[in-house]
């Protein structure tokens, strides 16, 4: 696949500085998994009395990786040994059978013994192609020279390593104080193109030093990600491989369970890696925000946004840069949410373009054209049928994300 120009939405100064850490090392390296000349498989090790979270992808044909990462959740074979995260990308090792299952079962074996951790405690990831056989040879090979390297402040090669038709590494932090005692959360994604909320759409790992039980870090995420990672959508189509797992150390001593800083910063930390893969969709030239307001209720709402977001029709429109109104009240009515047409409005930025099931009195074609020239475009939604609410993100769709996509496995 050729080289891919880094996104015109990509964050201005490149990867951010993230913060250390504590109970947490990191390592990258290049095992040729599929890419060549570029490290392609990370390891996170991770300390004993940790606890690990996560949600994954609700696909029927999700990976072996992924169900195994399901089976094993929440389980602490001996609470004197830490944890691991394997991933590569290049191959998705999903759609694999038995094979699949067996590759798996090779790695975390492998890395059990490489790091003297229960194999219950190995939780590993894959993106990039499906249906092809994963050369699992190929990491375990990597093990000794990944254990050898690793290192807390690493985080920024590990989001490399996992990228497949990212133009850029992604990564976001928050640090704040409980009870005057620092608290921070690093987190790192990949995700570009085969993106549709059903958990998430993407690789994600978020390591907090905050201490909080399993269960209660579990409740927060799941919670979190409804409004953060299952709010976006590059083109409407979920991942077999998507994961989310997070990951406190607890090593600073602070207790956060039921702490709403925390909370809030946790939440700023994935919500800002879930705008950096939309700011990454492939081909994208703007970040949509779509907002909807008095749907009959938050679900019929959301509906309603992911019906506009995932239109080619409103997508190739902001692409084109076109103040074409209709294609959002095409996208409301076939929605399947409760709509009055009578009482439906539409803006653009701060731009009423329709009110009241008709076009807006004093609408101005010149300015709605001028505002679609942006970055980034907001799209407000009046259904005026109830108090539900929602937000969803997207991008437009070019003719680059044709070109990305036509030659992926070549």
């Amino acid at each position: 696949m050729a080289d891919i120009a880094l996104s015109p939405l990509a964050p201005a100064g490149g990867f951010p500085a993230l913060p250390v850490i504590d109970g947490v090392r990191f390592a990258a390296a290049a095992a040729g998994v599929k890419y060549q000349g570029r490290a392609d498989v990370m390891l996170a090790e991770i300390a004993p009395g940790a606890s690990v979270a996560g949600v994954f992808t609700q696909s029927a044909t999700r990976s072996a990786p992924v169900l195994d990462c399901q089976a094993k959740l929440g389980q602490v074979e001996d609470t004197d040994k830490g944890f691991a995260i394997l991933v590569n990308s290049g191959n998705s090792n999903a759609f694999t059978g038995r094979n699949g299952t067996a590759a798996v079962e090779r790695i975390t074996a492998r890395v059990a013994e490489t790091l003297d951790l229960p194999q219950t405690h190995v939780y590993t990831g894959s993106t990039g192609v499906i249906g092809e056989p994963l050369p699992d040879d190929k990491i375990t090979d990597m093990l000794d020279q990944l254990r050898d390297e690793l290192a807390e402040d690493a985080i920024a090669p590990a989001a490399a390593a996992i990228m497949t038709t990212d133009t850029f590494a992604k990564g976001a932090s928050a640090e704040i104080e409980i009870n005057g005692t620092p608290v921070k959360i690093a987190g790192i994604a990949k995700g570009s193109g085969m993106i549709a909320p059903d958990m998430a759409t993407m690789l994600v790992y978020i390591f907090t030093d905050a201490q909080i039980v399993q269960d209660q870090l579990q409740a927060l995420v799941s919670g979190l990600n409804e409004g953060t990672f299952n709010a976006i959508t590059v083109d409407s189509d979920t991942s077999t491989s998507d994961s989310l797992i997070a990951v406190a150390t607890g090593a600073s001593g602070v207790e956060v369970g039921g702490d709403s800083a925390f909370e809030a910063a946790l939440h700023g930390v994935m919500r800002e890696l879930a705008h950096q893969v939309v700011r990454d969709g492939e081909g994208a030239t703007k970040f949509v925000e779509i907002v909807v307001n008095g749907a009959a209720d938050d679900a019929d709402a959301k509906r309603v946004a992911l019906s506009c977001a995932n239109s080619p029709l409103v997508k190739t429109a902001i692409a084109g840069e076109d103040a074409n109104w209709g294609r959002i009240v095409m996208a409301v009515g076939k929605s399947g949410a409760k709509a009055d047409r009578d009482k439906l409005g539409i803006a653009f930025g701060d731009i009423v373009v329709a009110e009241n099931g008709w076009r807006a009195e004093g609408y101005s074609e010149e300015a709605a054209s001028a505002y679609m020239t942006n970055q980034e475009i907001k799209i407000t939604v009046e259904m005026g049928v109830g108090i539900g609410s929602a937000t969803v993100w997207t991008c437009d769709l070019t003719h680059g994300y044709i070109s990305i996509n036509a030659d992926y496995r070549s």
